[in-house]
C-alpha cells in the first residue's frame, strides 16, 4: 500500500469518530431541550392557541395564549401516553392530584380546562377556554340574556358580546362598515322588518349606536324557541340560552337533599366526575354505591362557565359544570396573535395581559342603556326637532366621530 493510501485511510479513520461526536451532541441537546420543555409545561405553564370565536372581542381566533398552572397548583398527570397527544394507555391512571397553588379560582378568570363530557382520561380530553361566571355553591340563572347570581344581575363585562336589536326611524340609515370595528360591531344582520338590524356587538357599543340620532331603540336580542330545551343543560326543562335555570353549582363538602327535580342536575355530576354509581329507586329516594338515601356530599368543587361571545359559545348552559379536576390553569397573556384574514400578525396584541374579574367592572346592560334596553330615545332639544337624511345625518356622525372613538376600548 502506497503513503499516499494509508495516509487516506489515516484520515477516514479520524473523521468517522469527529462526525459521530456531532450527531450524538446534537442528539443529546434535542434530549435536553425536550426534557426541559416536558417539565416546564407539565409543572409550570403551557402554551395554547384560541380555535373558535368563543371567546371575542376579548379573546380572538389566531391568539396564542400563555397559560399558568401555577396559580391554582399544578395538576399532576393522570395518566400515561405520548405528550401534548390524546394518544394514551388504556388501563393506566392515577388518582388526581394538586400541588398547591398561589391563587383561588375566582369569578371572571378565564379559565383552561379539559372539555368534561368528553370520555377518556381527564387530562387527555380536549381543552377548552372559558370565563367562570358561577363559583361553587351559588345558584345561577339567565332571565331574558342577563346572568343571576344569587338572584344579583352579573353586568356583562368589557368585550363581552351578545345579539341586539336595534329599531331605526328610516331604512336608509345603515351602520358605515369602516367604523363597525372601531366601535365593536362583530356583525350586522337584517331582519323580517326594514327599520330594525340585528347587530353582534359589546355593550359600550350597543350604547354608542344607542346614540345616534336615528335608532329609536336598542334592546338585547332574546331566543325564545322552544326547540333548544334537548340541547341545555339538564335537558327538557324548556332552558334556552337567554332563559336558563336556575341551577345549583355544587362546592366540595356540600351536602344537598336529593330530589326528583333536582336529579336531572346532579346525576351526570355524581355519576360522571365523581364516579359513583347512582341511580333513582323512587320521586324521593336514591341509591349510591347501592346504599338507599336521600342525600349526597360532593366530593370537588364545580364552577359555571361560559365564553365572553355569549351568543356564539358551547359554554355550561349546554354541557354543565366544571370540575376542579379537569381546571388545567389561567390564561394571564396573549404571547403571540395571527390574523389568518389579513394572512399577518395583530401586532398590537402580542404580549397583551388577559383581564380576569376587571372585565365585571361595566355597569349592567340595563343600566348602560339608559336605564332601560327597551327605552327609546329621550326627547330631542329644539335643535335637533327637525329630522335629518340618511346623508345629512352621516355627515354630522362623521364630524363627530373622533370625540366619541376616543373613549372606545375595543377588548
Amino acid at each position: 500500500m502506497s503513503t499516499r493510501d494509508r495516509s487516506h485511510r489515516d484520515t477516514d479513520d479520524e473523521e468517522t469518530p469527529r462526525d459521530k461526536g456531532e450527531l450524538r451532541q446534537w442528539a443529546e441537546a434535542f434530549i435536553v431541550a425536550f426534557i426541559v420543555v416536558l417539565i416546564v409545561r407539565t409543572l409550570f405553564f403551557d402554551l395554547f392557541r384560541i380555535p373558535t370565536p368563543s371567546m371575542e372581542e376579548n379573546l380572538l381566533v389566531g391568539d396564542y395564549l400563555f397559560v399558568s398552572k401555577l396559580h391554582y397548583g399544578t395538576r399532576m398527570p393522570m395518566s400515561v401516553g405520548i405528550p401534548f397527544t390524546s394518544i394514551y394507555v388504556p388501563g393506566i391512571s392515577f388518582p388526581y392530584t394538586r400541588l398547591g397553588g398561589f391563587s383561588e379560582v375566582q369569578r371572571g378568570d378565564p379559565i383552561v380546562f379539559n372539555f368534561p363530557p368528553k370520555e377518556g382520561p381527564v387530562d387527555r380530553k380536549v381543552h377548552y377556554i372559558k370565563r367562570v361566571i358561577g363559583m361553587p355553591g351559588e345558584s345561577l340563572a339567565v332571565r331574558d340574556k342577563v346572568v343571576h347570581v344569587n338572584d344579583r344581575p352579573l353586568p356583562l363585562g368589557q368585550g363581552m358580546q351578545q345579539y341586539w336589536h336595534v329599531s331605526k326611524s328610516d331604512p336608509r340609515y345603515q351602520i358605515p362598515r369602516n367604523r363597525m370595528a372601531e366601535i365593536g360591531i362583530s356583525e350586522v344582520k337584517p331582519t323580517q322588518s326594514a327599520t330594525t338590524i340585528r347587530i353582534l356587538a359589546t355593550p359600550e357599543a350597543a350604547r354608542q349606536v344607542h346614540e345616534l340620532s336615528w335608532v329609536e331603540s336598542v334592546e338585547p336580542y332574546v331566543v325564545r324557541n322552544s326547540n333548544y330545551g334537548d340541547l341545555m343543560y339538564p335537558e327538557g326543562r324548556g332552558y334556552t340560552p337567554d332563559n336558563y335555570g336556575p341551577v345549583h353549582i355544587p362546592a366540595k363538602g356540600e351536602t344537598v337533599t336529593l330530589t326528583d327535580k333536582n336529579w336531572p342536575v346532579y346525576k351526570p355530576v355524581i355519576v360522571r366526575y365523581e364516579g359513583q354509581d347512582a341511580r333513582q329507586m323512587t320521586d324521593s329516594t336514591f341509591a349510591i354505591e347501592g346504599e338507599r338515601t336521600t342525600t349526597y356530599t360532593f366530593q370537588q368543587d364545580y364552577y359555571f362557565v361560559m365564553g365572553d361571545n355569549r351568543d356564539n359559545s358551547e359554554d355550561s348552559r349546554f354541557w354543565g359544570f366544571v370540575p376542579m379536576n379537569h381546571v388545567v390553569g389561567k390564561a394571564i397573556i396573549t404571547y403571540f396573535s395571527w390574523d389568518h384574514q389579513a394572512f399577518m400578525p395583530r401586532f398590537g396584541r402580542i404580549l397583551n395581559p388577559i383581564e380576569d374579574e376587571e372585565v365585571f367592572r361595566e355597569q349592567t346592560v340595563v343600566q348602560q342603556l339608559s336605564d332601560s334596553t327597551t327605552a327609546e330615545r329621550r326627547p330631542r332639544t329644539r335643535g335637533q326637532s327637525r329630522r335629518s337624511s340618511p346623508e345629512e345625518s352621516e355627515r354630522s356622525h362623521s364630524r363627530t366621530t373622533a370625540a366619541h372613538t376616543a373613549s372606545v376600548d375595543p377588548n
